[in-house]
């Protein structure tokens, strides 16, 4: 079992900045794909953005320029470092990791916040 634990969400002004970190505990031999996902109030939850264990990585649209995500293999961790937030960023931010053998694992998810 792989159990992913948000840390690093919070309060930021517009134009501002927040890092977010995701790390596996559990069976971490396992690890294949790890993200983060948001989900607005009264909205889907959507995918920010995802990185292979070889390091290709995905984005949405939204993101692209301003959030970067990066992993580290050996300690299994994701971190999301977010810039220029915009107040339609304000979501709760989930990490998702994706075994080998198909399994999803959520966290419990972490507010992010951006006033204008």
């Amino acid at each position: 079992q792989v159990q992913p634990v948000e840390s690093g969400g919070g309060l930021a002004q517009a134009g501002g900045s927040l890092r977010l970190s995701c790390a596996a505990s559990g069976r971490i031999f396992s690890v294949d794909v790890m993200g983060w996902y948001r989900q607005a109030p009264g909205k889907q939850r959507d995918l920010v953005a995802r990185i292979t264990r070889g390091g290709n990585t995905k984005y949405a649209d939204s993101v692209k320029g301003r959030f970067t995500i990066s992993r580290d293999n050996g300690k299994n961790t994701v971190d999301l470092e977010m810039n220029s937030l915009k107040p339609e960023d304000t979501a709760v931010y989930y990490c998702l990791i994706t075994s080998f053998n198909g399994m999803d694992y959520w966290g419990k998810g972490t507010q992010v916040t951006v006033s204008s």
